[in-house]
């Protein structure tokens, strides 16, 4: 795995995207912009765009560190290299920030919170991308100012606070997305596509093994937070969130879930100052269970990195079987491997996916690929065939991760609706 590829996974958290219906046509054009002056009590710089008829979708991202951020690795490369977008302003925890990152990222507006970047006239869509206990607040400026908002998944910090914000965004009747970015995978697509057009027949079963590449011996002191269970940011969320997700949509929801979780490292050194600390997170998730098809679920996430598996998902059917391969645990944001065999098949084979499932620029590469992807698919609009998840199917998946710990702390089989 590659330094870059390294630090993302020990640092990716969150991830966002958005968009809405501009023409085609127009989104082609670009605009040119200079500084005209700071105007602190705004807390904004303003600026002059020779072009104010601009029809791209203009981005205003709350959460963007220059070069280390997920947000500047991942979503300000993959909104440039979309016709359909336009960064345009940034809010972070401080006006200092803010300014820094703007003059540093070529952003043209540095807003001093993420309420005044929210109402500004001249943004369309709040993309909230800082850690999951911070969501709310934005998240909530965006859906006053009546603006669309992506927020990164995890949506809250748990299921009320996830419920608390898809109502929120109902009642404002505004259009809203989550990021859960593996539906947008070209892999995880050509699988959907396999799997509806019969490539194995009947789906009898499904078996997910996953390495949660956090949660190990050790943790940088960025993924301190990683260990705390009321961030609501962990290895059930983030990494077994994500992949059980791209699992439900490509086979069905959940029927029914029994689960088994332990802590079997309590304790974890910082690496940078290797003091000793406590976990109170799971490191280890097992999951059984029904999805409302009938189809067997066998998932099992894990602490750490393994010497062997990292990211193995197997269906199983009448006719064939499918498998994917990472050298990691998040479907998000790992090169994904397909193999396939059916009928007379005596052993899987490497499959390609089609160039028809890669939509966005080829310079793209990394986890920028499935951001864009996911950017690309939003900006068609709400009347796509094929819409990103919005805050009400945030909800969904957190209330299946609401049931797995439940299940885990009675020992009962829940029963989800």
């Amino acid at each position: 795995m590659t330094e870059y590829a390294e630090r993302l996974v020990l640092g990716a958290n969150d991830t966002v995207c958005a968009g809405f219906v501009r023409p085609k046509e127009a989104a082609e054009m670009t605009a040119s912009r200079t500084v005209t002056n700071c105007d602190q009590s705004q807390g904004a710089l303003t600026m002059t765009d020779s072009t104010p008829t601009d029809p791209r979708i203009r981005v205003g991202i709350v959460g963007l560190t220059p070069e280390r951020s997920w947000s500047a690795q991942t979503h300000v490369p993959a909104l440039r290299a979309l016709p359909a977008y336009d960064v345009v302003g940034v809010a972070n925890s401080s006006p200092e920030s803010s300014r820094a990152a703007a003059e540093a990222l070529d952003v043209p507006k540095a807003f001093a919170d993420a309420r005044r970047l929210a109402d500004d006239p001249e943004l369309d869509l709040v993309a909230v991308t800082v850690k999951v206990p911070h969501h709310r607040e934005p998240v909530d400026a965006a859906l006053d100012a009546r603006k669309m908002v992506y927020c990164e998944w995890p949506l809250g910090t748990d299921l009320a606070d996830a419920e608390a914000m898809a109502k929120h965004a109902r009642d404002a009747g505004v259009r809203t997305a989550i990021g859960l970015q593996a539906r947008s995978a070209p892999t995880i697509r050509y699988v959907r596509d396999l799997v509806r057009d019969g490539y194995v027949g009947d789906v009898l079963s499904t078996t997910l093994i996953g390495s949660i590449s956090t949660m190990g011996a050790t943790e940088p002191q960025a993924n301190v937070y990683l260990n705390d269970r009321a961030n609501g940011a962990n290895g059930l969320t983030i990494p077994f969130g994500h992949t059980i997700d791209a699992l439900c949509w490509v086979l069905g929801e959940f029927r029914e879930v029994s689960a088994t979780t332990a802590i079997r490292r309590p304790t974890y050194v910082v690496t940078e100052t290797q003091e000793v600390r406590t976990r109170d997170v799971d490191d280890q998730i097992a999951v059984s269970g029904v999805l409302t098809n009938g189809i067997v679920v066998s998932a099992h996430y894990r602490g750490g990195r393994s010497r062997a598996t990292n990211l193995l998902w197997e269906i199983n059917g009448t006719e064939g079987d499918l498998q994917v391969t990472a050298p990691v645990g998040h479907a998000q944001l790992a090169e994904l491997t397909l193999h396939g065999g059916r009928g007379e098949d005596k052993a899987l084979s490497l499959m390609e996916i089609p160039a028809k499932y890669r939509t966005v620029p080829p310079e793209l590469t990394g986890p920028a690929v499935t951001v864009a992807e996911a950017y690309a698919r939003f900006a068609e609009g709400p009347s796509s065939p094929d819409p990103l998840p919005d805050f009400d199917e945030a909800v969904r998946r957190h209330r299946l991760l609401d049931a797995i710990e439940h299940s885990a702390a009675t020992g009962e089989r829940v029963t989800l609706r």
